[in-house]
């Protein structure tokens, strides 16, 4: 990668590390929905801005549009939302680790979808190493029969899994659109999507009273899905959904370290164990021997 994809990449995964955290903040007190419509709205209001201040051109044929309203929701809203719901009962550290698996999941659906990326002895060896890391992160409350937090981890897992999906089939069919729009555009249909949703499915949009609440919510929403998708966006055509999704390397170490410094969350050898193994597996996936 070039220096400015590196810059790029490194922005992105501190900030997203660190989303974790407020995520554990907001969501104790306006829930999931709420946090999730109230970031979703501040991410489009700022990459909209962005895009509308630099002139960007819009796409109006209704295919691209409609990819756009299927990106959304799927890259967005539905992930964030698992996030934020199995934050509800499992620490953020925890849900760093589970959602470093999205390049693991990106492997795979590269493999179905795309023809220049294809699985290999390598990539199953470390597919096999991170879903062991994924069982020890499991059970420690299986064994505790914590059925809650069996749930909040499977919501991230399944959270991982839409970002891997929706990135690989975002690479697909939004290459010819070009400019900030198509960062903005993901945004605003969440955002659409959450706020239309939300209501009729009887979680209502509840305003945040705590001032720290407001701030999670705007950290969230201006840096970790404005300007974060922005950088997402331009490494996800520049340097690929696999490369891309390596970013969540740096999940484990800000998520853990953040949670610990500031939540008060325990260290406890399953999810140090989890967290090694799933980064070794990481490494094992895309270690390319010299040549001689």
């Amino acid at each position: 990668m070039k220096t400015k994809h590196w810059i790029a990449f490194i922005t992105l995964g501190l900030i997203w590390s660190s989303s974790f955290l407020w995520i554990k903040i907001g969501v104790q007190e306006i829930g999931p929905t709420s946090l999730v419509a109230f970031r979703v709205l501040f991410g489009a209001l700022t990459a909209g801005a962005i895009a509308l201040y630099l002139k960007s051109e819009w796409p109006t044929d209704l295919k691209t549009l409609a990819n756009f309203a299927i990106i959304g929701p799927t890259s967005l809203a539905i992930p964030i939302f698992l996030i934020s719901w199995g934050e509800q009962t499992i620490d953020s550290a925890v849900a760093s680790v589970l959602n470093a698996t999205v390049p693991l999941f990106t492997i795979v659906i590269s493999h179905l979808w795309l023809q220049d990326d294809k699985m290999t002895p390598q990539k199953v060896t470390g597919l096999l190493i991170g879903f062991a890391g994924i069982l020890i992160l499991f059970s420690r409350d299986l064994l505790a029969s914590r059925h809650t937090n069996v749930l909040g981890q499977l919501a991230v897992v399944l959270a991982s899994l839409f970002y891997a999906g929706s990135a690989v089939f975002t690479r697909k069919v939004t290459a010819h659109v070009q400019g900030m729009s198509r960062n903005a555009l993901p945004l605003i249909t969440a955002t659409f999507f959450v706020w239309i949703i939300g209501p009729i499915s009887g979680k209502p949009i509840l305003i945040p009273a705590l001032p720290i609440t407001w701030v999670a919510v705007f950290w969230l929403g201006v840096f970790g899905s404005g300007f974060a998708m922005l950088m997402f966006y331009y490494l996800l055509h520049e340097i690929g959904p696999t490369r891309t999704s390596l970013v969540t390397y740096i999940f484990p170490v800000g998520g853990v370290i953040l949670g610990v410094l500031f939540l008060g969350e325990q260290l406890y050898w399953q999810l140090l164990a989890g967290s090694a193994l799933i980064l070794a597996s990481l490494f094992v996936v895309n270690y390319k021997p010299k040549k001689l």
